[in-house]
């Protein structure tokens, strides 16, 4: 039934690129870039502008890859809704000098072998082709149905920066390209982030996401805009038992008018909420928890070997009482090339 409905729903959106040739300001364009990367900060519901410290930051946070020391390089894969949906994030950080760093990542969304069948209706046991659906000798050839992909894509190049010991800024240059069957799209939009830590053990960060509003031009002639994202959040961390506990709070500030697909809203703002914890014990092995912008409790672990962090969630999502999706496993890859040789300048 959800293989239907999603067929159904790109078979609409196909046939809406021969309709228009428009700039419209587009209500979920960028919706796949909203989805997360690494298991670390997805375990704690996605609560993690203001902890940003490793090479996904890219992602969530510009200004905290200005925190690497060493190069990172990361990858993670995930299937959802069961098999039907691959998502993939690879990322690559490195420390520059004694204040700056450089990091290039990508992410990639796709539904693969959907069939075709705009050239396969035909009058039923004949191959003679049909236009009109609602004909009642119409068929469907299997032998004229092909297959075709929904990819989207979402490449970061970011720079962040050590002002002082506090305080840290950084930027994104996004670029994305998205296609589906024959149509394809292309866009550059800009992320720009901080961090700041104003007393011991508090952090407080903010990525303002499509800052210029981001334009994705269709090979239509149909094109797009995303209008900017405000992510602001905190978190705290306690010594708890032997280790330590990071509780965190997230904030997305939408201004497309999403009523009630968000938490809430005053008039065209929306707000979602991310909320999550980590629990890392002597930088051994970390247990986290947390509650996401899309009503999802998730669950996470994650274990640090020598220069190997491998990190798990989980994410379970109901869209009705008495049913719900598959269930969202992720598992990650940090890789630190923790070396003196590597080790950032000045340190």
């Amino acid at each position: 039934m959800l293989k239907k409905s999603i067929f159904t729903l790109l078979g609409l959106v196909l046939s809406s690129f021969s309709v228009y040739s428009q700039t419209v300001l587009s209500k979920y364009a960028g919706e796949f870039m909203a989805i997360g990367v690494g298991a670390r900060a997805l375990g704690m519901g996605g609560a993690y502008v203001a902890i940003a410290n490793d090479v996904t930051s890219g992602y969530y946070n510009p200004a905290g890859l200005a925190n690497i020391n060493y190069p990172q390089i990361a990858l993670m894969h995930a299937e959802q809704f069961g098999n039907l949906v691959n998502y993939d994030y690879a990322g690559v950080a490195i420390p520059f000098g004694t204040d700056m760093s450089f990091g290039i990542s990508a992410m990639r969304l796709a539904v693969d072998g959907i069939p075709d069948t705009r050239d396969a209706l035909v009058i039923r046991n004949t191959t003679t082709r049909l236009s009109d659906i609602n004909d009642p000798r119409a068929g469907i050839n299997p032998d004229l149905v092909t297959e075709f992909s929904d990819q989207d894509w979402a490449f970061y190049l970011t720079f962040a920066k050590r002002y002082s010991e506090d305080f840290y800024y950084g930027a994104s240059v996004k670029i994305i390209k998205r296609d589906i069957a024959e149509f394809g799209a292309f866009g550059v939009g800009f992320d720009v982030g901080a961090l700041y830590t104003p007393i011991e053990n508090l952090f407080i960060g903010a990525n303002l996401q499509d800052i210029t509003t981001t334009l994705v031009a269709w090979n239509t002639g149909r094109n797009e805009l995303i209008s900017p994202t405000a992510k602001v959040g905190a978190a705290y961390m306690v010594e708890f038992f032997g280790g330590k506990l990071t509780p965190a709070l997230d904030l997305d500030v939408r201004f497309e008018n999403r009523r009630f697909a968000s938490n809430f809203n005053v008039g065209p703002v929306s707000f979602d909420m991310h909320a999550g914890f980590e629990y890392n014990f002597k930088n051994l092995f970390a247990v986290r928890a947390g509650y996401n912008d899309v009503k999802q409790f998730t669950l996470g672990a994650g274990i640090k070997l020598p220069k190997l962090n491998i990190d798990y969630s989980f994410a379970r999502f109901n869209y009705s009482q008495n049913e719900r999706l598959d269930d969202t496993h992720r598992i990650s890859l940090i890789l630190t090339l923790e070396e003196a040789r590597f080790l950032r300048l000045g340190l």
